[in-house]
């Protein structure tokens, strides 16, 4: 199998898995926010400065379907990295040539 097949299909199972798994994905608060509440903490969090962005709290903004709006999240979020990890290897391959 050739690097390009092998990078393509990393990329469609990423895309599986951010597209259509992470709807799946538990639901529970995460560890820090557990301990915050167990605590009593809670009550002291503020927003991000990104929690008015389109892609806060795990979907996309003004899509009411909650599970096409995480998936489209994870899609745009699988899209951005590949793109910027790409770019990002192009410019170290460059420098080291």
């Amino acid at each position: 199998m050739n690097f390009r097949k092998f990078l393509l299909m990393g990329l469609f199972t990423c895309m599986v898995l951010a597209g259509v798994v992470s709807f799946y994905a538990s639901s529970s608060p995460d560890g820090l926010e557990k301990a915050a509440a167990e605590v009593g903490f809670i009550e002291e969090a503020k927003d991000s400065a990104v929690a008015v962005s389109p892609l806060a709290d795990y979907g996309v903004t003004g899509i009411d379907d909650d599970r096409l709006s995480v998936g489209l999240a994870g899609l745009i979020g699988v899209v951005v990295m590949a793109a910027v990890a790409g770019g990002g290897f192009t410019l170290l391959a460059r420098k080291n040539r």
